[in-house]
């Protein structure tokens, strides 16, 4: 088990809601923002004289983190008793970003930011519903090196309609030419109830896919930065210590509307609203909307299906001997663990589906 601890805090609030999110985000509920972010201060207080461990992370994510008052959200990160080292990022829009925001954040000890990015080209962006101006972005990681972060990450997502791979491969070159120590490229996903679901026409292809997949991996590696998950690339010492936490199925805690939390197997989530986020928590009730409880096997299963997608891999025996020769073009054994090669990043679903449960 992963020995460290995290915390997610979601913000729900949007300018716009983008075509393809299916995250619990609104933009008509601007003037909750402060008693939403009082909410969430009560909420962590309760937890920490509940005895809620030390954080080894923080993830503030969204929706839109930087539509908030910057000192009001570091108000929030002031309540989370953090571990020495502890690693504390926060989602940032691009258009948002200032020095000044920068400069709070860092004073308030978020130590990385990630910048939604998603696209350098504005056809792109308008296709995927985004508002951002693409100069935005290496304005934004001027201000961010300026405000003396030492470490952040460029969000980017490929599979848009009508993005070429030229136009991608734009996007590519704009995001090396800025030298960020990580990268997240998303293949662009279709979710159920977004705008992007009604429309078949505008479904991401495949095969489209796994060649911006390669040429995203060819440019990166080329540039120091290494896969270390399916859709990850750090320079060594980079890697984001959150999402590696998920991977491991460590102990995290959400706070705020829709955050999801774990412990030991228990997995649970707060309602969905704002509102009623509030209106639970300072009426000192939880805001825990429903809850599922994984068996042994289930967790194991998880935890494998996981793992597969990290460049650490699967223990030995994680495939039948059948399958590993079947699939020697997707996995290969490194000492006493099974990784996938590039080939098998591409299937690592269908990959996923032959692991064995090993209880």
């Amino acid at each position: 088990m992963h020995p460290g601890f995290g915390v997610y805090i979601h913000i729900p609030f949007c300018a716009k809601k983008c075509d393809y999110c299916a995250f619990a985000t609104f933009t008509d509920r601007h003037q909750l923002t402060s008693d939403y972010l009082a909410a969430m201060r009560t909420h962590i207080q309760r937890s920490v004289a509940a005895e809620m461990p030390k954080a080894t992370s923080v993830f503030i994510g969204g929706g839109t983190p930087t539509l908030v008052p910057a000192d009001e959200l570091m108000s929030v990160l002031a309540e989370i008793p953090l571990a020495p080292g502890a690693e504390v990022t926060v989602e940032c829009n691009p258009d948002d970003i200032t020095l000044a925001m920068m400069q709070i954040f860092r004073a308030g000890g978020v130590n990385r930011v990630s910048i939604g990015v998603q696209s350098t080209v504005d056809q792109v962006l308008k296709s995927l519903g985004r508002t951002h101006n693409p100069e935005n972005v290496s304005r934004s990681v001027a201000y961010v090196r300026e405000a003396g972060f030492k470490t952040f990450n460029l969000d980017i997502i490929y599979g848009a309609a009508g993005e070429t791979v030229n136009d991608w491969s734009r996007t590519i070159s704009d995001v090396v030419a800025l030298n960020p120590p990580h990268v997240s490229a998303y293949g662009l996903t279709v979710e159920a109830n977004t705008v992007l679901a009604t429309q078949p026409d505008r479904h991401p292809d495949d095969d489209d896919q796994a060649d911006k997949y390669l040429i995203c991996d060819d440019a990166l590696s080329a540039n120091g930065l290494k896969n270390y998950e399916i859709s990850n690339w750090a320079k060594p010492g980079h890697e984001c210590e959150h999402n590696s936490l998920y991977w491991q199925q460590g102990n995290y805690e959400g706070f705020g509307s829709a955050a999801h939390a774990h412990l030991n197997g228990r997995r649970w989530w707060n309602v969905r609203t704002p509102e009623r986020y509030i209106e639970l928590v300072m009426a000192g009730e939880s805001p825990e909307s429903s809850s599922e409880t994984l068996d042994a096997q289930t967790s194991k299963r998880e935890a494998l299906q996981l793992l597969v997608r990290t460049r650490e891999g699967v223990p030995l025996g994680s495939f039948s001997e059948v399958d590993l020769e079947e699939m020697s073009e997707l996995l290969e054994q490194h000492e006493d663990r099974i990784v996938l090669t590039r080939t098998g990043r591409l299937l690592a679903n269908e990959v996923a589906l032959r692991l064995i449960d090993l209880i």
